[in-house]
Order: C-alpha cells, then structure tokens, then sequence
C-alpha cells in the first residue's frame, strides 16, 4: 500500500495566521472567541464567535490583499479567501511548487467547507428584494459554490489533479483529508492539496444556529468561557471562521525530493448514526465504529 506523509500545513484562524504564531497561542491557553463587533447583534441571543483578526500579516493577522488581488476578491466569498490564504501558506511549507506536466496533473485539491458562501447569499437575496434582479453580480453563484475553494487553488497553482469538494457539516475537514489520502493510496495522485475552510459568521448563520438550539448563548459577558463541550454547564456550540489546509504527498515522492516531513497518515475510518439530523447517538457507537475503522484501515 502506497504511504502517505504531510510535507504542509497552512492555517487561518481565529488566533491569527501561520503556524507558529496557532501553535504558541494555543500553548498559551488563550482563546479566540469574542464578542462579534462587525455587525450588529443586539437582536440575536448568541453575540459571541471565533472571528478571523483581521490586519498586518507581519502581526501575524489576516489581510484579504496578502492573498487574493482585490479585483479576483469580488469572485470569491469570504471562505473561498480563506482558503487561499492556508493553501499559499500550506504549498509554500511543503515547498511544492510544480512546473512539470506530469508532477501538475498528480497533484490535486480537496478542500470542503460546511456551509460555503452563506454571507454573499443573504447580502444578495437583501440585494434582490430591494432593488431586483438587474443587480445581482454575475459573481454571486461561482463565488458561493463550495467546490470554487478547490477550483480556485487549482487554478492558482495549475494544479490538474483529481479536484473535489467535500460537505459534510462539523466533519467536512476530516473527512476532506481522508478521502484526499485515499486518492493517494489508490494511486489517483501524488500530491493532495486538502482540508477544509468556513465564514458563515452572519446574522443569517447565528439566527439559523440559534433557532436550532445549537448556540451557547449564556457567555455573552464571557467569550472565552462559552465553549465547553466536556463541561455540565455546556450550552451549545460557538460559531467560528477559518481555514486548515495540508499538503499531503506519497512517502517515496517526498523522500525522493528531500521534503520535509510532519507525520503519517496510517488510517482513516468514518461512519453513520442513522439517528438524528444534528445530534449524534447517546451511546457514541458511531464515533466508535469511525475509531475501529481507522484502525482497521491502519491495520493496528
């Protein structure tokens, strides 16, 4: 069975950008989550996320410009930007920049996002209702399509590989790495640009997740105490904005151009509930068969 290692890894995150800067905040306990100052919230009973700082990228902060022109940004959502921000970081780590026609077309993308452009959506439908359809962009459908994450890297770099989008809520990112390493193991790629990017930090997203019950509401006053999910006094979730992207690479393909490894991907294991639209089953027997397959597909 053909390896596959991590030669990459790019992030956008509520802690600012890079890896050094995640990681030492991280190891510092600090949060990112926040009250939402950007827009008004003062009708919604959840005022708190994990919004991306925005800034100068020496501060380790996030400016649109560093990434995407400003005249492509009109092209894209906030996720798709996102995106291009953790995948420039993630191939300039893993030092793959490839000119070759063939090194091109075994390099591929996956990248997915839980809910893609759900902003651009509701300034538009606003935008429809107000002042009608002659003024809508011609941008707004590519811009919102999940799969434009992924088309817009591959574009950027010509990388011509197997290009993929993944959906699948809270699990998007994982199951985007996943299945990017099992094009690897079939041998459809050499080279996996994935994982996974969200910003559907909105009125319509906060209302949404509020109206399903889903939203910690009761941190308010203390942002950074609101997430506990292991916690008796939880009381949902925090919403939050950013992007993880790897650069996953065939072990003989990265020892033969001396690159640098991270880690190994021995396994990769998912599964269903059939249970309920949003909560997973009590007795945690999927997220148990997901563990079992993993280690299966490892075979430990």
């Amino acid at each position: 069975m053909r390896r596959i290692v991590v030669t990459g890894m790019g992030l956008v995150t509520p802690l600012g950008i890079g890896l050094e800067r995640v990681w030492g905040r991280l190891l510092a306990g600090e949060s990112g989550i926040g009250a939402i100052q950007s827009f008004d919230v003062s009708d919604l009973p959840s005022r708190i996320a994990g919004q991306v700082p925005r800034g100068d990228k020496s501060s380790g902060l996030f400016n649109a410009d560093d990434w995407v022109p400003p005249k492509d940004q009109r092209r894209m959502d906030q996720f798709i930007v996102f995106a291009m921000g953790a995948a420039a970081q993630a191939v300039d780590d893993a030092g793959w920049h490839p000119t070759d026609e063939e090194e091109c077309e075994r390099t591929g993308v996956m990248i997915g996002s839980g809910i893609g452009g759900l902003p651009g959506i509701t300034e538009c439908a606003i935008t429809l209702q107000e002042r009608g359809p002659r003024r809508i962009s011609p941008f707004f459908i590519p811009a919102s399509l999940i799969n434009l994450a992924s088309g817009h890297v591959s574009i950027r770099y010509g990388f011509k590989g197997p290009n993929h989008s993944v959906v699948t809520a809270c699990s998007t990112g994982a199951h985007a790495i996943g299945d990017a390493a099992r094009l690897i193991m079939l041998d459809d790629a050499d080279v996996m640009v994935c994982g996974g990017t969200e910003a559907a930090i909105c009125r319509l997203g906060l209302a949404g997740f509020a109206a399903a019950r889903a939203l910690s509401t009761g941190f308010n006053d203390d942002p950074p105490r609101a997430s506990r999910p292991w916690d008796e006094a939880r009381d949902g979730f925090v919403m939050g904005e950013g992007a993880g992207i790897l650069v996953l690479e065939e072990y003989e393909h990265a020892k033969n151009r001396d690159a640098k490894i991270y880690a190994e991907v021995i396994g990769y294991g998912m599964s269903g509930d059939a249970f309920h639209l949003t909560a997973p089953a009590e007795d945690g027997n999927g997220a148990f068969r997901s563990m079992r397959n993993a280690l299966k597909s490892a075979r430990l």
